[in-house]
């Protein structure tokens, strides 16, 4: 194995990339789907360029260097763009091997000199599956083609790292706040050089908030959240969100020499990041202590709060493993477990891979996801909040406007109500009758009232591609997103009543075809400023004060409408392209009540 104190070489293409396609599955959408396709990859497009200028000819770069203590190394980063970067720090051993689908093991031994001036290394990626559709392969494919696509960053197993970003000039006495960024990718695929902190950190000091930018790689997919009562028995679940607590110690032991306050640390994600973000919340009972201090003292969740989850050996969780043991060739194995860490890498990444995946038929029906194992996490999210087993701090919760839109693009005959139930029934609530389901739907109403109200929101009888798909996305974005954060709020506000919390709804995409303001779609404004328009200054000035102050209004004038706390009058405020709004978080108030009144059988 070659030394930990080498920059590892790209191993070329990232398998995630390297796509197949799978006979005989159609869509049969109509044509404005050819748009709404087009659109994503434009977006797609849009941010890998982006990540990928940052990291462009690093020889013409200066270097910075920054001694850390735990493990003892030498780290030298690149200064591009007035931020100087440090990509890639490992915190951990490499999960190979007999550390495959274990707990993460600190890494203690010292270093040396450790080149960080490129970009981090990716965890092996789940992108796409036998149910993925011809859209998602052709989305996937034309991006997958492009030449820079293809020189991406590599792949490994090799991939606990940790990346600081800072102002350039920092000195190791700043104390700086720190900003923690948890990436999405429905626990499936994402890793920390897909998020380039530069705009963000040059904006924050442009407005007089200069702070340090850490992002963390964790295991996803079967890697880092594998279920299964073998998983149980190991004690080995939840090894993604031990991933990401590790890289918060390794924060509280590193952070002072790059100019960072551990005393001063916002968690914050989005989409998947956002519920992990929850999930280091309510982790060990919210126990969120190291050494005696508290490993962050604020969180911020775009697009995700609590997910409801059955156990980890539930009969849900026991398939995945089944499946992914099948796959492997391990079925006949006496200890199936043992057999899956010894299957090479290939082996293992397509027996990992042969579930259901997010951007397919099962869409939010997550094969992986953080699941109650009994000691990570000792009950569902859902039940540890009303128990305040969690981190009470303050917090920002919001979501995108039409967080459904995406999801429910690949469930093209779901036209009528009786098959809408089934479906729910059968791929998330199975403890839920379709009669208790069809109670819910009815709720987003039927026929022309279904389409005028459906999303995307406030777009009238446009959009409706299928019979059905208006509603459908109404209904999966609330029971994922939308409302639960709401429940969220609510119990959170009346638990803990001296803790402040803040909500806003994303609506800077109104009037794109089909998806509206989509699932992610912020990521483009909030972490590179495109477009720089009232919602992306906004955003990221409210976010940047609560950093700084745990209080997204900041202190003096900021230029913004001041924003309340959501336990205040329940509102939450609603951002535009080119303005702000207060908006009365009581939308849809009949579909709530339904879902928290019959919470305990819409567990995942």
């Amino acid at each position: 194995m070659a030394p930990r104190n080498a920059r590892r070489a790209a191993p070329g293409p990232p398998r995630m990339l390297s796509l197949v396609a799978y006979p005989g599955s159609s869509w049969g959408l109509l044509s404005p789907l050819k748009l709404t396709r087009d659109f994503l990859v434009v977006l797609l497009t849009c941010g890998i360029l982006i990540v990928k200028a940052a990291a462009l000819d690093e020889r013409a770069a200066k270097t910075a260097t920054v001694v850390i203590p735990s493990p003892d190394a030498t780290v030298l980063g690149n200064v591009m763009n007035k931020v100087e970067s440090f990509g890639g720090i490992p915190y951990a051993h490499p999960p190979v091997g007999q550390l495959r689908l274990r707990p993460p093991k600190r890494l203690t031994e010292s270093i040396g000199t450790f080149d960080g001036t490129g970009p981090a290394g990716a965890c092996p990626q789940f992108v796409s599956s036998a149910e993925s559709t011809n859209f998602l392969l052709d989305l996937l494919g034309d991006i997958a083609n492009l030449p820079f696509v293809q020189n991406a960053t590599g792949q490994s197993e090799d991939c606990l790292s940790i990346t600081v970003a800072r102002p350039e000039g920092t000195k190791a006495d700043a104390k700086l706040p720190v900003l923690y960024w948890i990436f999405g990718g429905g626990f499936e695929l994402g890793w920390s050089s897909m998020y380039d902190g530069t705009s963000l950190i040059n904006y924050g000091v442009d407005i007089g908030k200069p702070f340090v930018f850490v992002a963390v790689n964790y295991r996803v997919g079967g890697y880092g959240f594998m279920p299964g009562k073998e998983i149980q028995a190991d004690g080995a679940g939840n090894a993604g969100l031990l991933d990401q607590r590790m890289g918060l110690e390794w924060v509280a032991d590193n952070i002072a020499a790059f100019g960072g306050d551990p005393d001063k640390v916002t968690i914050w994600g989005e989409s998947a990041g956002a519920i992990s973000v929850f999930a280091q919340m309510a982790l060990f009972d919210g126990d969120h202590t190291y050494n005696g201090k508290p490993l962050f003292r604020g969180a911020m969740m775009s697009s995700g709060t609590v997910v409801p989850t059955k156990p980890l050996d539930s009969k849900k969780g026991q398939a995945v493993y089944d499946q992914v043991v099948k796959t492997g060739g391990c079925t006949g194995a006496a200890d199936t477990l043992d057999c899956l860490r010894n299957l090479s890498s290939d082996a293992f990444l397509k027996a990992a891979t042969s579930v259901p995946h997010l951007l397919s038929y099962s869409s939010l029906a997550l094969s992986y996801l953080p699941r109650p194992d009994g000691r990570t996490l000792t009950s569902s999210p859902d039940d540890l909040i009303l128990r305040g087993k969690y981190a009470a701090v303050p917090m920002i919760i919001g979501d995108q406007e039409d967080e459904g839109t995406l999801f429910a693009l690949f469930q093209s005959e779901l036209t009528t109500t009786d098959k809408l139930a089934t479906y729910l029934h059968k791929y998330m609530f199975e403890d839920a009758t379709t009669t208790q389901l069809k109670e819910l739907i009815n709720t987003y109403g039927n026929g022309l009232s279904a389409v005028i109200e459906g999303s995307p929101y406030r777009s009238g009888i446009f959009n409706e591609i299928f019979p059905g798909f208006k509603r459908r996305a109404a209904i999966l974005g609330d029971l994922v997103f939308t409302l639960s954060r709401r429940l969220t709020l609510l119990v959170t506000s009346s638990i803990n009543k001296d803790v402040p919390s803040w909500s806003f709804l994303m609506s800077q995409n109104e009037g794109t075809p089909i998806l509206g303001t989509f699932h992610g779609g912020d990521i483009l404004q909030v972490f590179y400023g495109v477009k720089d328009n009232y919602a992306a200054k906004s955003i990221r000035s409210y976010f940047l004060n609560f950093v700084y102050e745990l209080d997204p209004n900041g202190k003096g004038d900021t230029g913004f409408a001041t924003w309340p706390r959501w336990s205040e009058g329940h509102e939450m405020v609603q951002i535009f392209a080119k303005r702000g709004a207060l908006l009365k978080d009581n939308f849809r108030q009949d579909s709530y009540e339904w879902i928290a009144k019959n919470l305990g059988i819409l567990r995942f």
